[in-house]
């Protein structure tokens, strides 16, 4: 299994997602929960205390199938990672879309002054949000709910079925990425996009987007699983179809337990 400064790159064809229930939390646990996270506000008041979606387990149900096992939270549990000891603590489960432009290079996203992490690029997406009602969290909601990142932080309105299954992540500190792949489009025309989102949005998640072969191309500080999924993405070259059939370099292994702690999204729905 391929890991690049403590970040996995887990070869998934297929996924299977089970909701249980959430560790309870001690009143100690709850009490400093509460604490860090009012201190977490007054330092950066763009943090949102919504509903999300954070990781309990990853398991291989067979090759490249594997099972994922998510909990109902809000943003503010994921400050109990700060909390030593604390047996509560799950990390985050998020979506995120490579978009290749046509050259070969790839799209990423530096995140606004509005945002939890201002200065920092990463690809289009955001956490997961729990799916209303008794609707499902399968493979499909998670492609739709990258599709609707991918437009409200670039302007790309891509249908939720021309988005891939390609990869799954689980970074340094442990939060979960499912990254689904779109097709390539000409870097202009992804510029045109994210022009007319940028000039309609008052404060739009992304203050620029960048087209890269190389991370070490960005300036400013980089979200743990870009530099190696830049360097995957650069490895099988600029055919997408490609991309997509290019797995041979990863292999499956035991994944159990829960991972550790998980990035939050930017601060706006």
């Amino acid at each position: 299994m391929p890991r690049t400064h403590g970040v996995e790159l887990l070869d998934v064809h297929r996924l299977s997602l089970a909701e249980t229930a959430a560790p309870p939390l001690s009143p100690d646990e709850r009490t400093a929960m509460d604490r860090l996270w009012e201190e977490s506000v007054r330092a950066n008041p763009n943090l949102f205390d919504g509903p999300v979606v954070a990781c309990a387990s990853l398991a291989w149900e067979a090759p490249h199938h594997l099972a994922v096992s998510w909990v109902r939270t809000t943003f503010r549990h994921h400050v109990l990672r700060r909390v030593m000891g604390s047996a509560a603590w799950l990390p985050s489960l998020f979506v995120a879309v490579v978009q290749p432009a046509d050259d070969g290079r790839l799209m990423v996203g530096r995140m606004s002054p509005v945002t939890v992490a201002p200065g920092r690029w990463q690809l289009p997406g955001g956490s997961v949000e729990p799916p209303e009602g008794d609707g499902p969290l399968d493979e499909a909601a998670l492609r739709g709910h990258a599709a609707r990142e991918l437009v409200e932080e670039t302007g790309l309105d891509t249908p939720p079925e021309d988005l891939s299954l390609w990869l799954v992540t689980r970074g340094a500190t442990g939060n979960v990425g499912v990254l689904f792949s779109a097709p390539s489009r000409p870097a202009s025309f992804l510029r045109e996009r994210f022009a007319d989102l940028a000039a309609a949005e008052e404060h739009p998640e992304f203050d620029r987007i960048a087209f890269v072969r190389s991370a070490s191309e960005l300036g400013g500080p980089l979200v743990d699983y870009l530099e190696p999924v830049v360097r995957r993405c650069g490895a099988v070259g600029s055919d997408h179809a490609h991309v997509l059939r290019e797995r041979s370099g990863l292999h499956d292994a035991p994944v159990g337990g829960a991972p550790g702690p998980g990035e939050t999204r930017p601060a706006r729905a």
